[in-house]
């Protein structure tokens, strides 16, 4: 059969996804990009926060309307949406065929080729979905249903599937680059967080297991590992393995083919200094660190079941740049977490002032049934969101503009990544500072196109800087 299969969400979910696609292909199925030429359509879906919930509704309904006038073709939904849904998904939208949660990744072979799946006797009834009186399907409002999602997630088991190197992967990344899960689950209780009721708790995978799927990745041609996980500081803890990231940093360091490796979701208390002292003893290890912190004032950060404090994050940072001078950072903020009141907001844009983070994402907070933070009242507004994260994104740009015009003139490396989405002929590339799909890019300039192929690594001078992206020309 053709199967075509649409990926939402985080890296973790894609490489889900790459699975399936392995599975699939080695299966004998074909594997095709176009929804209509499919004789089964998979969405392996996010549910992390309401906008993604929304986005992977839509894009079940879209693909479910891809099913009239083709009695043969099925429909699978699988990932965090499934994992947390399954019910209502099954009961309100009769033209999917299976529904596979995120442990469920390996059911896709029989899935593809098993009659439509039952009902669940009981199933719930429609809270994700409102019917018009045509009977059109159409997404609700998602509220309402802590207490019966709470107690379902009670009930079931939690996942516990992970990947291994001898799992095949299709992957969907271009060529040079791919992402390689160190890990599964999460063991923390954020507040705000439903990832370890849909992910199940923390598993690392085995050194060895891991090695060998970057060698086979380098023999693929893959220049740029990248390591994912919910946590990736903590990786090997969990197994009592100590000093396990750093082993493994230097055990990828020495894999040949690779170029760089870079490390994303990190933690602030599972930074330690063995790791740092990996990172700035390994050549190919990008010094880039992605450090979620989430706010800064204790207070909000108590409320969020967050460690820490400004003035520890502080000295975090302080001491990472004292180990890596070169290090580029990272982190992410939620923004309108309930109680967040304009003091604690303000002592937020203090702490991104004082440190200068070279790349900021800003959330407005999601009100999200099954996380602990649901029983507390959403209770800023909004427009307030909104007001906040715009002035916290205004606050970065210009500490951003500041640092880019320091680097113009500066000869720097980049990997071409290829054409841009804007135009065939207009070739992008990263620094070393730089995660793909998340980060800025540099624009390359005064160049024939033709020369510069994805994956290799090339000096180029900086010319100018828009806006958060670099334009620079190849040496």
């Amino acid at each position: 059969m053709k199967i075509g299969l649409v990926s939402l969400g985080c890296p973790k979910n894609l490489v889900d996804s790459e699975v399936m696609l392995g599975l699939a292909q080695q299966a004998g199925h074909e594997i095709t990009n176009d929804a209509d030429d499919a004789d089964v359509i998979v969405v392996n879906t996010c549910a992390f926060i309401g906008r993604a919930k929304e986005e992977s509704i839509d894009t079940i309904l879209e693909m479910a309307q891809k099913k009239d006038g083709h009695p043969g073709r099925r429909l699978i939904v699988t990932g965090c949406l499934a994992e947390r849904y399954r019910g209502e998904l099954q009961g309100e939208i009769p033209e999917i065929d299976a529904v596979l949660g995120t442990g469920e990744v390996p059911a896709i072979l029989d899935a593809l080729s098993a009659p439509a799946a039952a009902v669940a006797a009981g199933a719930a009834p429609m809270t994700l979905f409102t019917r018009s009186a045509e009977g059109h399907t159409t997404p609700a409002t998602l509220k309402g249903i802590a207490s019966r999602h709470r107690a379902a997630a009670a009930e079931r088991d939690l996942p516990t599937y992970i990947y291994t190197a001898d799992t095949p992967r299709r992957l969907t990344t271009p060529g040079h680059y791919a992402y390689v899960k160190v890990a599964e689950g999460c063991d923390y209780n954020c507040s705000f967080c439903i990832i370890p009721a849909l992910r199940g708790q923390y598993r690392s995978r085995a050194h060895d297991d891991i090695v060998r799927e970057a060698r086979a990745m380098a023999a693929r041609g893959v220049k740029e590992l990248i390591l994912i996980s919910q946590d990736t500081t903590f990786y090997g803890i969990d197994r009592k393995e100590r000093g396990a990231l750093a082993r493994l940093l230097r055990a990828l360091n020495a894999v040949e083919g690779l170029e760089w490796i870079r490390l994303l979701y990190l933690y602030p208390t599972t930074i330690t200094d063995d790791v740092l002292e990996a990172m700035a003893e390994c050549e190919k290890v990008c010094k880039y660190i992605d450090l979620p912190l989430q706010h800064a004032a204790e207070s909000m950060l108590r409320r969020m079941r967050r460690p820490g404090n400004r003035a520890s994050y502080t000295k975090l940072l302080d001491r990472v740049r004292t180990r890596l001078p070169q290090v580029t950072l990272r982190t992410t903020f939620v923004i309108g977490f309930p109680g967040e009141t304009k003091a604690e907001f303000d002592d937020l844009l203090g702490f991104v002032r004082d440190v200068g983070f070279d790349h900021v994402g800003a959330f407005t907070y999601s009100h999200e049934e099954g996380t602990a933070a649901y029983a507390l009242a959403d209770d800023v507004a909004a427009r307030t969101k909104t007001a906040r994260q715009r002035r916290l994104m205004e606050l970065q740009r210009g500490i951003v503009e500041a640092r880019h015009a320091g680097r113009i003139g500066q000869r720097v490396r980049v990997m071409v990544d290829g054409p841009s989405d804007e135009h065939d002929l207009v070739i992008r590339g990263r620094l070393e500072g730089h995660a793909p799909e998340i980060d800025p890019v540099v624009y390359f300039t005064d160049c024939d196109p033709g020369t510069l192929v994805p994956g290799t690594l090339v000096e180029a001078d900086v010319l100018d800087a828009r806006d958060y992206d670099l334009v620079a020309r190849p040496v």
